[in-house]
């Protein structure tokens, strides 16, 4: 059974939608190929999350979801894989601290598979084994950031949550 429309009415509670999601930068380099298909020895990988969100109209925002990937044996460069998937979505309704946690771990979650494709196709088209970067857990990684900056700032959350009035 479908829901009735609101007959251009607002909707009721907040509202998410996802806009659009695109590749805004990506790159690849494997500057020892070929002589380094031929070497032998345990790749170490490192991993580098980031996020930038910026408000594009008023419930607009764009989120961009960074994701860097390099391997190296010893200390030489096999590959370095990096990718900035972004996304437009639609939110509206939400209060302000229910905005900061959509955008800190709903949108990259939606984001992060398409990276990880991304950076897996790439390293599979430079004639490295595919790779399969593992699930992140966005939450934890959001929940420590606040703690972060509880700590930065003195560990008075709640005061900055009523304004600071004291």
């Amino acid at each position: 059974m479908s829901e009735p429309v609101a007959n251009g009415a607002e909707p009721a509670g907040p509202t998410f939608s996802v806009e659009k999601i695109y590749v805004k930068d990506v790159s690849y380099e494997a500057p020892g190929s070929p002589q380094v298909f031929n070497e032998q020895g345990q790749p170490a990988l490192e991993m580098n999350l980031n996020q930038r969100v910026q408000r594009v109209a008023d419930n607009l925002f764009e989120v961009v979801l960074g994701v860097t990937l390099t391997c190296k044996l010893g200390e030489k460069t096999i590959y370095l894989v990096e990718t900035q998937q972004a996304g437009l979505f639609g939110l509206a309704g939400f209060d302000e601290q229910s905005l900061d946690a959509m955008l800190g771990v709903h949108c990259p979650g939606i984001l992060y598979p398409y990276a990880r494709q991304t950076i897996s196709d790439l390293i599979q088209a430079g004639g490295f084994p595919p790779f399969l970067l593992q699930p992140i857990n966005f939450e934890g990684l959001y929940s420590e950031g606040l703690r972060q900056r509880a700590a930065q700032q003195g560990g008075d959350l709640a005061g900055a949550q009523t304004g600071g009035n004291a």
